[in-house]
């Protein structure tokens, strides 16, 4: 049994799209996109969310290369799930983010690179991850 609510978050460098997601329907909806420096975001305000939401679990989307093995992404993104976890006291959760960037754009109206497609990739990552639980 999976969580009734769980945050996806679609890890950048200089962006880190946020998106909740709802056990019950196995939808998820963009909520914002964190500015972050070097990756890092405002921790203090990402606790915030995560205590105003109260989600079960927490879901960061890893990089992976097409043939499977890491990229240098990779490595910072577990390096943030990591962080993440300790920081809210929730439990984190990695899951593959291969092609969630370009099914996000497909469903979007909005430019690949613009602010919102990486709230929309974190929703891809939740529902990714939504169905591997069913």
């Amino acid at each position: 049994m999976h969580p009734p609510l769980v945050i996806a978050f679609d890890f950048g460098l200089r962006q880190i799209g946020v998106a909740v997601g709802q056990g019950l329907t196995g939808t998820a909806s963009p909520l914002e996109t964190l500015r972050a420096r070097d990756g890092a975001p405002d921790w203090s305000a990402l606790k915030a969310l995560v205590d105003t939401w109260r989600p079960g679990r927490l879901l960061v989307g890893l990089p992976l290369n097409m043939d499977d093995t890491e990229s240098p992404m990779s490595a910072r993104a577990r390096k943030f799930a990591e962080r993440l976890g300790r920081v809210t006291n929730t439990p984190v959760e990695l899951v593959d983010e291969r092609l969630s960037s370009r099914e996000a754009a497909d469903r979007s109206s909005r430019p690949r690179r613009d602010a919102g497609s990486h709230a929309a990739a974190a929703a891809v990552i939740a529902e990714t991850w939504l169905a591997e639980q069913d």
